[in-house]
């Protein structure tokens, strides 16, 4: 089984759908992680209703914390942030399916937590927001 996450992984790495930058945008939050140098940067447009109707990121990093990246947008598009707020690790790492040790732990929820920082409209994000 986890060949097949492994798969999965490696897939959303090569071949992302939602890599890019969204011009307009009504959120942007970018963070990395320092121990690594993953970046990522994520961009959301929301409608009149608080719905994602896009969301994109960009940045570099190992094959971890972009796949986690590519998969988390898949998930976010057509909720409503109230949803997103409600996202907690566990279900980032459902979406990998592989256990990760702590190093690796920190590159599969950057995305989250950049994402949570910018939906919180924080100016900073901090580990706090990846319960």
């Amino acid at each position: 089984m986890d060949d097949l996450y492994r798969e999965v992984i490696i897939e959303h790495y090569k071949n992302p759908s939602h890599r890019g930058k969204l011009d307009p945008h009504d959120i942007s939050f970018a963070d990395n992680n320092p121990l690594c140098g993953d970046h990522i940067q994520i961009d959301l447009r929301v409608d009149s209703n608080g719905v994602v109707t896009n969301a994109c990121f960009d940045g570099h990093g190992c094959a971890i914390s972009q796949a986690s990246a590519d998969l988390l947008m898949e998930t976010i598009i057509g909720k409503h942030l109230e949803e997103v707020k409600k996202i907690h690790k566990q279900d980032v790492l459902d979406l990998l399916g592989i256990d990760l040790g702590p190093v690796r732990l920190k590159c599969a929820l950057l995305s989250l937590k950049v994402l949570k920082a910018g939906v919180y409209g924080l100016g900073e994000a901090g580990d706090d927001l990846v319960e």
